[in-house]
């Protein structure tokens, strides 16, 4: 964090940097109460935070599940809920959710990850119906495999890589979809360098033949192949 703050301050910006574990409750509101005494006001939220445990499912301690639930979509959940307030107040704010494809395919080993990023894509759409008009918003940002974070430390342990046929982003599209989110107040951007548009509405509408179709994209063979290389290291 202190790295990424001395790349930002000589651009212009005024940074803090300070590290939490959002698993704690306490922690959540000093996150809130550092930057409001820090900067009077908050803008913009990104809950960006995540945890992730590849694992079949009954291999899952109860402890694995809770703290992907804790970090994942409770913390983004109370930590929206504690900026809201102000954000009415000054009738300006918005809060950006980063989602992943996996909250909208489900693969396989992937059970809490999953289920925590699909939720926080419809506690997304929950918020922007009931802020509406407000000149408050939320966005949520929907990524494949990113090459830094969950995706890298995960290829840098394995060295599994993401199917061909998904590839991978890099960081800066991220970014830049966040941006993208706030300027155009835009419900939802999906990341990936293939189009995956079509797949996920085929999720939708003939499930049976998406669950086909991410099969052979080899998907669930990764998460597989991960597994394998974590009980053999």
């Amino acid at each position: 964090l202190e790295d990424l703050r001395k790349q930002i301050a000589p651009k212009g910006g005024r940074v803090i940097a300070f590290p939490a574990d959002l698993r704690i409750h306490s922690q959540r509101h000093l996150v809130i109460e550092k930057v409001i005494a820090e900067f009077g006001r908050i803008d913009v939220l990104v809950n960006n935070a995540g945890v992730e445990f590849t694992s079949t499912y009954h291999d899952l301690s109860e402890q694995n599940i809770q703290e992907t639930i804790a970090v994942n979509l409770e913390a983004p959940m109370i930590l929206s809920r504690l900026v809201l307030p102000a954000m009415l107040e000054q009738k300006r704010g918005h809060i950006v959710n980063i989602s992943s494809l996996a909250g909208r395919s489900g693969p396989a080993y992937q059970e809490p990850y999953a289920a925590t990023k699909a939720g926080l894509i419809a506690f997304t759409c929950s918020l922007r119906a009931t802020y509406r008009g407000t000149g408050v918003s939320a966005s949520v940002v929907t990524p494949g495999f990113v090459e830094a974070g969950i995706y890298a430390n995960l290829k840098e342990r394995t060295h599994c890589a993401a199917p061909a046929l998904l590839g991978t982003s890099p960081p800066q599209a991220v970014a830049r979809a966040v941006v993208r989110c706030l300027e155009r107040d835009i419900p939802e951007i999906i990341i990936n360098r293939w189009p995956v548009k079509p797949l996920l509405a085929l999720c939708v509408v003939w499930p049976a033949a998406a669950a086909w179709i991410i099969e052979k994209i080899g998907t669930n063979k990764f998460f597989k192949r991960v597994v394998e290389a974590q009980k053999n290291s």
